[in-house]
């Protein structure tokens, strides 16, 4: 089993983002990063595999973006403060960490290969945004052969309505569990650490 964490970074829900939102900040800052900590807390715990993607151009122009990407304007430079992990969720030493430029990590990442070598069946996703990245990456999870959990507290749209939608669109391709029900299965399976 693994934890993915998706696009958490200064450039989606930090301080380098391009623009302020209020409501999405708050609820973010209150709510789905103490929820993000801590399944993280959590998955290291239990001896999971922990991957962080994040969004991030391969070239400095971003040419190599999805076409969607594109269209939006999505990106941000490799290396660029915008691409750093939240310092709340930094990747320790031996985590992986990929950079993505698209919605979902299956389409430009080695993801899936990774995912193979290290012998994964079992995918818990968090992150942003729920219709959006989170959505594209348990679709593309589940049809790939995985079993997908998503940890609907540590997950945010832009607003409460498009989570919800998101959530009730994807739960046939995933089991849809809150943190505190995650810590609960973690523990009946013996992973509490």
């Amino acid at each position: 089993m693994a934890l993915l964490l998706v696009d958490l970074q200064q450039g989606t829900c930090g301080d380098a983002q391009p623009q302020a939102r209020p409501d999405f900040d708050r609820q973010f800052r209150d709510h789905t990063l103490p929820a993000a900590q801590r399944s993280l807390a959590l998955a290291r715990r239990a001896g999971l595999e922990v991957i962080h993607t994040v969004i991030a151009n391969l070239t400095a122009d971003g040419r190599d973006r999805s076409l969607d990407y594109k269209r939006c304007g999505m990106g941000f430079a490799p290396g660029s403060r915008a691409a750093a992990v939240l310092e709340p969720l930094a990747p320790l030493a031996d985590e992986l960490l990929l950079a993505k430029s698209s919605s979902s990590p299956f389409s430009s990442t080695s993801l899936e290969y990774l995912l193979r070598n290290l012998g994964i069946r079992s995918l818990v996703v968090i992150g942003l945004l729920t219709d959006q990245c989170i959505d594209h990456t348990v679709k593309d999870a589940a049809d790939r052969g995985f079993r997908v959990v998503c940890l609907t507290d540590a997950c945010q749209a832009r607003t409460a309505e498009r989570h919800l939608q998101a959530l009730a669109c994807f739960q046939g391709y995933a089991e849809l569990l809150t943190v505190e029900q995650f810590a609960a299965a973690l523990q009946a399976a013996g992973l509490n650490g």
